[in-house]
């Protein structure tokens, strides 16, 4: 396993926990965190990407990653901070 992997695999277990916390109701889709987490997650795994590269998932990650941005900036209009 290489360095890109492990990186990759930290993302998706990002995503995961995000997506495992709001199915749970431990956190809301309006908190911010749930937000950042995605996005950190999609990022790590658009870095392993860059070592084996796959269209495909590459352009999910980058709809991740702007839905996620999305979030973060409703998440600041509405309460002024992150």
């Amino acid at each position: 396993m290489t360095l890109p992997d492990l990186i990759g695999l930290l993302g998706v277990a990002c995503v995961l926990f995000a997506y495992w916390a709001l199915q749970t109701e431990r956190l809301a889709s309006e908190d911010w965190r749930f937000s950042a987490v995605n996005g950190i997650g999609a990022v790590l795994i658009m870095v392993s990407l860059f070592h084996t590269f796959n269209l495909a998932s590459f352009v999910i990650e980058i709809v991740w990653l702007a839905i996620s941005l999305y979030g973060l900036w409703k998440a600041w209009r509405k309460t002024g901070n992150i």
